[in-house]
């Protein structure tokens, strides 16, 4: 029995090696944050109840890929593509500006950095997986078909050799090629907005600024800041409503209409797909201090902020974050409502 459990400890201990990697996979063939760890903790579940017949022809990873792909490819039989709202309808002008949630399932969902992206020691390589979890890159995985999806991540973004891919999917090298070739002309194809955001790793002096820049003008709510902080393309958008806005007068014009109870906000930053991003916390006018509201994330391209996401369901955002469900005021500071 202690041998067992020896066994038990040991195999357990291995498998959660990969774990991170695994979610980071799914998270790329599933856009879910929350399936992704699904189908993780389902492959592990799969992994510990058949490893007796693991035979070790291949290595424990690559086994560990070819499980979390066929739950990945039966979790996707469904047909379901998550996108961003500008994936789904055009641009709102602020004069016509309405909230219409979508359903969970519509949306592309964030996801902390450290779930998804281990610690390459190269720094090239970090800046790549980073690059592979953007918001742009991951709604255009969202348009290929299932089968070109996981060739595109295991050989363009894992580096996998053909022959790898070729083995793990039961096909031929000839065939993992087509299917690169095929997706890799669908994404030049379909030029996500987005795509062109150029975030350092780490960020830059120049960036840093713009952010430190962006935090007092946002929480100072300083609407002229602000604007000199947006691209004049910039793109708001505020899942799970599919609405969507462009240009910085109607970002800052919503701001101060439909949005004008965020004035007084707190942010918190936090690391999500690869860019720089806040966990906003709105004064709490009834019982003090600040609530959560929206996980933030931000697009930036030439010293512009072009894409400001606001992910607005917090009660599963901040719990995926780490983050707290309330922020306390500090010392001497004027509450609203108060």
């Amino acid at each position: 029995m202690t041998n067992g459990t020896a066994t038990k400890t040991d195999l357990d201990s291995e498998l959660e090696k990969y774990r991170v990697e695994l979610t980071g996979y799914c998270y790329r063939m599933l856009g879910s944050s929350f399936e992704a760890e699904d189908a993780v903790q389902d492959t592990m579940i799969r992994a510990w109840r058949s490893h007796a017949k693991f035979e070790g022809r291949s290595s424990l990873r690559s086994w560990l890929y070819r499980i979390a792909t066929n739950v990945c490819l039966d979790m996707l039989t469904a047909g379901n593509k998550r996108a961003r709202p500008m994936d789904l309808t055009e641009s709102t002008p602020l004069a016509r500006a309405a909230l219409s949630p979508r359903p969970d399932s519509t949306w592309l969902e964030p996801m902390p950095d450290g779930r998804v992206l281990p610690t390459p020691a190269d720094p090239a390589e970090a800046a790549l997986a980073k690059e592979s979890v953007r918001l742009a890159f991951m709604a255009a995985l969202q348009q290929l078909p299932a089968k070109q999806r996981a060739v595109l991540i295991l050989r363009e973004v894992l580096a996998w050799k053909a022959s790898e891919v070729a083995e793990l999917l039961g096909t031929s090298v000839a065939s993992v090629n087509s299917a690169l070739q095929r997706a890799r002309a669908t994404l030049a194809e379909r030029q996500q907005p987005g795509a062109e955001a150029s975030v350092s790793d780490p960020l830059d002096e120049e960036q840093q600024k713009l952010l430190e820049r962006y935090v007092t003008a946002f929480e100072g709510y300083d609407m002229s800041a602000l604007t000199a902080l947006l691209h004049e393309d910039a793109v708001m958008t505020m899942p799970p409503f599919d609405l969507w806005l462009t240009g910085a007068d109607d970002i800052t014009g919503f701001m101060t209409t439909l949005g004008a109870p965020c004035a007084g906000s707190r942010l918190v930053p936090v690391e999500v797909n690869g860019l720089p991003g806040f966990a906003q916390y709105k004064p709490d006018p009834e019982g003090g201090g600040f609530t959560p509201w929206a996980v933030q994330v931000l697009e930036i391209s030439e010293g512009r902020i072009t894409g400001f996401h606001c992910f607005l369901d917090t009660e599963r955002w901040f719990p995926l974050f780490g983050l707290p469900l309330r922020l306390e005021a500090e010392a001497g500071e004027v509450e609203q409502g108060a």
